[in-house]
């Protein structure tokens, strides 16, 4: 549909586009294929890893779930610099076809390295299948039943949620998805490109001086390789984070290994916006901290995104683990789209600041509310994590 929009869509207004037949298809297997690949994540995630590396085995997990997320990281970085490459060397439609060919390839492979592991584990995958599975398959095509089966869903995976052992972690999960200020993306490089060199031109101007206005602005702005910089930056950091998380489950346990993460994160994004506050960072010196707080604390996130994901693993039964990981996807998506939403409401770039308080405050609050969880164990939460050295200690 990209290919066909970019050789026979012609200038359209915005209105006349949502229209096109080309512009619904596109829309429809995009969300198609945003829910198959989240239900693909889930299920690796939460309940793959699960069942291969095993919950009484802290470390091993630990290492699995590391690898997942480096492997990420690195398909990631790599994948967007080849086709940047590409781009360099080909036209947008020739390296759409590659892309496209690369994953119809990629398809099958997929497949049979998911029934090799699952026969190299002597099957263990099929011990998360429960009897109701074939009727679910059976009313695929059933429209009717699937609104049911997925309302039933909804419900049911709301009450199982609610009633976890480790709700806290999995809450503080949600909570830093509503950091979209102080992280890499949209946000921060509309506000590097403008912020202290960008300013809107007043209303009692004339068109013509409007326009000379603002590009002599954006003349003046920040370097985009800054901008490329801190993005690689965060990339490192997130790719080193994958290598720490293990070796700090190994020496302190998962519960204060999530700690320490949430902890880093709020205290370095906390250094970020005393350093916005104080004055404009527009000058070399704040700027460059300001962007090495934000950097740095990407180690706090990722360190937390691999131990989160071991606590809930944990801490939530086989038969549970996609119903229950597939809600804090939901409601985790939620918090991205309040956030992105009070940004187009606030889409001035001078409001920045408050989107950045806004943005501590929920990273903060999930650092309080798992330390609080950390600081009142339950006998339950005892049970779960026996193995860990935080209640080995208090035992002895």
């Amino acid at each position: 549909m990209v290919i066909y929009a970019l050789k026979n869509a012609g200038r359209t207004s915005t209105s006349a586009l949502l229209l096109r037949p080309w512009f619904i298809v596109l829309v429809i297997a995009g969300a198609i294929e945003r829910l198959a690949g989240l239900a693909l994540g889930v299920s690796m995630e939460r309940d793959w890893v699960v069942l291969l590396a095993g919950t009484n085995r802290p470390v091993a997990l630990a290492q699995a779930n590391a690898m997942l997320n480096r492997l990420d990281l690195l398909c990631e970085t790599v994948g967007a610099s080849v086709f940047g490459l590409l781009l360099t060397k080909y036209d947008i439609v020739t390296c759409l076809k590659i892309s496209s060919a690369l994953m119809i390839c990629s398809f099958p492979i997929l497949v049979m390295l998911g029934q090799l592991i699952n026969s190299v584990s002597c099957h263990a995958l099929d011990s998360s299948r429960t009897p109701s599975d074939e009727s679910i398959c059976a009313d695929l095509l059933d429209v009717r039943k699937i609104v049911q089966n997925g309302l039933s869903s909804i419900k049911h995976g709301w009450n199982e949620y609610k009633q976890q052992t480790v709700l806290p972690a999995s809450v503080a999960t949600v909570f830093l998805n509503f950091n979209v200020a102080l992280a890499p993306g949209a946000i921060m490089t509309a506000l590097l490109m403008h912020r202290g060199m960008f300013h809107f031109p007043s209303s009692n101007l004339s068109i013509s001086e409007k326009c000379l206005q603002i590009s002599n602005s954006c003349l003046t702005g920040i370097s985009p390789s800054i901008v490329g910089a801190f993005s690689g930056l965060c990339s490192v950091m997130g790719l080193v984070a994958t290598f720490i998380s293990s070796s700090l489950v190994k020496r302190v346990g998962i519960l204060k290994a999530g700690a320490a993460g949430l902890i880093f994160q709020a205290s370095l994004l906390s250094i970020a916006l005393t350093v916005y506050w104080a004055g404009p960072i527009s000058q070399r010196t704040p700027l460059l901290i300001f962007l090495a707080s934000i950097a740095l604390s990407r180690l706090g996130h990722m360190s937390y995104d691999v131990v989160g994901t071991q606590i809930i693993q944990t801490g939530v039964p086989a038969s549970k683990a996609n119903l229950i990981g597939g809600m804090e996807v939901s409601i985790a998506s939620l918090a991205e789209l309040v956030m992105l939403a009070m940004a187009i409401i606030a889409n001035d770039v001078s409001h920045f600041g408050f989107l950045a308080i806004l943005s501590v405050s929920s990273v903060a609050g999930a650092a309080w509310m798992f330390c609080r969880w950390l600081g009142n164990p339950t006998d339950e939460q005892r049970e779960l994590f026996i193995f860990d050295p935080h209640f080995q200690l208090q035992a002895t």
